[in-house]
């Protein structure tokens, strides 16, 4: 017997002409239906801001919607308040369209002046946003800039389309028409769940490694990809635990384990206490290869002559883990390369039984540190070499995943 599953499906309308297209989008969501499960079903809310209410009236959306259209943080004349904090945990998934210049300005540099921005802030799903804009605002630097904030905060942006615009220009601008929104949900929710049940392992970041209270010794790593995949993977079903070094950003991906650590031997501790329990690892950090022989008890002072510090070898983990790993276990491996790229990553491969080598080379542009794209090369044991063009750290890590699902030892 199948159960009855419900899509909580949140939507914030801002202000603009495009409000109108709601009408259909919401329709289409009440009628939604998994292929794959057909017993499933859409329950959608509502927010609007004030400037919405002048393009598109609440009753129409509340009569569609089947619930109530929220506008206010509170009814002035009852004083009942509403919960943004509600909402957000309420939601499944939280679209907002149209999203004009201003929401995305508003949402970029997080201000909360009207309960869509506030939900939004307080939102622990995934977020989707579709833009609707003249296509000079389209276009213009701060617009982009904002959007690129909103891709490393993890909102997907659904591309507007090109046409006629309100302004009487064609370009690009207009909101994706709502038959195109409605895939998009409806493939988020239906995604394939290959991953379910298997336990994967991803370490993030640089290490640090300290000379004194002060100064330690690090590298550029980011983090970037490797939080992407651990998204990719948890989407598909699959329990992740991270151990991430040092990053700038906050990991608070639902369902996922976090461990942080700071040192080359503490990811190595914690790598060898997990790696057992797990169904795959994904090494992407990049751990020192060297750390201070000692480390100063105080801050090393400033001298007339020069200084050297004595470094010794850190424990490596990928070897270390090759050796422990089981044939139902997969091993990943990175490789960040400057010269011989491909004869590096093979012998890496070999050295630290590795079932897989992910390449990436410091002399493709827009790959490596700190970029939100990167060009990778796959090679495992069986000499295959899987070639990639520069993509978004995003689209790479699904490259990554379809591959591991590929390649999978049977159980």
């Amino acid at each position: 017997m199948n159960t009855i599953t419900t899509k909580n499906i949140l939507i914030g309308v801002s202000g603009g002409i495009a409000a109108y297209k709601v009408v259909e989008l919401v329709r289409l969501l009440k009628k939604f239906e998994d292929p794959h499960n057909p017993w499933d079903r859409a329950e959608v809310q509502v927010i609007m801001t004030h400037s919405a209410q002048d393009f598109i009236g609440k009753l129409t959306l509340a009569t569609l919607s089947e619930n109530p259209v929220y506008t206010e943080f509170f009814d002035e004349k009852t004083g009942e308040w509403t919960s943004h904090v509600e909402l957000g945990l309420w939601a499944d998934v939280f679209l907002i369209a149209p999203a004009t210049a201003n929401t995305i300005s508003k949402m970029a540099n997080g201000q909360s002046d009207n309960l869509l921005l506030a939900t939004y802030l307080s939102a622990r799903c995934p977020v989707f946003v579709a833009p609707a804009m003249d296509l000079d605002m389209w276009a213009h630097p701060s617009v982009q800039s904002n959007l690129e904030t909103l891709r490393q905060h993890g909102v997907e942006i659904i591309e507007p389309g090109n046409g006629s615009l309100a302004s009487g220009l064609e370009g690009k601008g207009r909101m994706e028409e709502p038959q195109e929104i409605f895939k998009v949900l409806q493939s988020f929710f239906v995604q394939t769940q290959d991953l379910e049940g298997k336990k994967v392992l991803v370490t993030l970041g640089p290490t640090v490694e300290p000379l004194d209270p002060v100064r330690f010794i690090s590298n550029h790593s980011t983090g970037k990809m490797g939080i992407e995949i651990a998204y990719a993977l948890a989407e598909r079903g699959a329990e992740v635990h991270i151990l991430a070094g040092p990053i700038q950003k906050n990991l608070t991906l639902p369902d996922v384990e976090v461990t942080h650590v700071n040192t080359a031997l503490e990811m190595y501790e914690a790598a060898i206490s997990q790696f057992g329990q797990m169904d795959v690892a994904i090494l992407t950090a990049a751990v020192a290869d060297y750390t201070p022989a000692e480390v100063a008890k105080e801050k090393i002072k400033k001298s007339e002559s020069d200084m050297s510090i004595k470094l010794v070898k850190t424990k490596d983990i990928a070897a270390a883990l090759g050796e422990k790993k089981q044939k139902h276990q997969m091993l990943i491996g990175f490789a960040l390369e400057t010269e011989n790229e491909v004869e590096n990553a093979k012998s890496k491969l070999q050295r630290k039984n590795l079932d897989a080598i992910v390449l990436n080379s410091l002399r493709d542009s827009e790959a490596g540190f700190g970029y939100n794209t990167n060009k990778i090369t796959i090679l495992n044991q069986k000499g295959e070499t899987f070639l990639f063009e520069t993509k978004t750290k995003k689209e790479v890590a699904k490259d990554i995943v379809d591959y591991l699902v590929a390649n999978m030892p049977k159980s």
